[in-house]
């Protein structure tokens, strides 16, 4: 009965990217800069596109969700440049991306090899643009529909509706 349902469901038959998760930029081996983000928006987005017929492909930062469905594919990352690289991988052939993970924009310019010690009453760190990959995602779409978030702390609507613009997607979803 479920079948038939999934069957008759708009999303049946259709390929879903999402993202979820933070991302984790190494500052030396045990630290590292991120978010608190713990993943649970796009494991539930994954879940409910999965329950609608669609086939998931879910790309999480570190996380303890956990996805047990077997129409869901979870590819886990850890670092911006990993998730970019894994959703380059399926988005041309996704009908819909949401991207709902929470990549850290900036990492370190350089990742120090051992952990570094507290020799020093401060520590400077360079810090470099990670790659924008909602935006990239959109600037190659073909036929895809593209689902952005924002998450805003000030002028929420303004924001938002410049990301919309400014990175080409179909939609955004506004978190305040």
């Amino acid at each position: 009965m479920e079948g038939y349902f999934k069957e008759t469901s708009p999303w049946y038959g259709k390929r879903v990217l999402i993202t979820a998760g933070p991302t984790y930029e190494p500052i030396d081996p045990v630290r590292f800069i991120g978010n608190h983000s713990s993943g649970k928006m796009g494991f539930e987005l994954a879940r409910a596109a999965a329950g609608m017929g669609a086939e998931v492909i879910l790309i999480s930062g570190p996380s303890h969700e956990v996805i047990v469905n077997s129409t869901i594919t979870c590819i886990r990352i850890t670092t911006a440049n990993e998730m970019l690289q894994a959703t380059l991988e399926h988005f041309d052939t996704c009908d819909v991306c949401i991207g709902a993970a929470a990549v850290a924009d900036y990492r370190p310019r350089q990742v120090a090899p051992q952990k570094l010690k507290k020799d020093n009453a401060h520590l400077e760190l360079q810090l470099e643009r990670n790659p924008d990959i909602i935006k990239t995602l959109a600037q190659r779409k073909t036929h895809q529909f593209v689902v952005g978030f924002a998450l805003e702390t000030e002028r929420e609507t303004e924001y938002a509706l410049r990301k919309l613009q400014d990175k080409n997607l179909d939609a955004i979803v506004l978190n305040s």
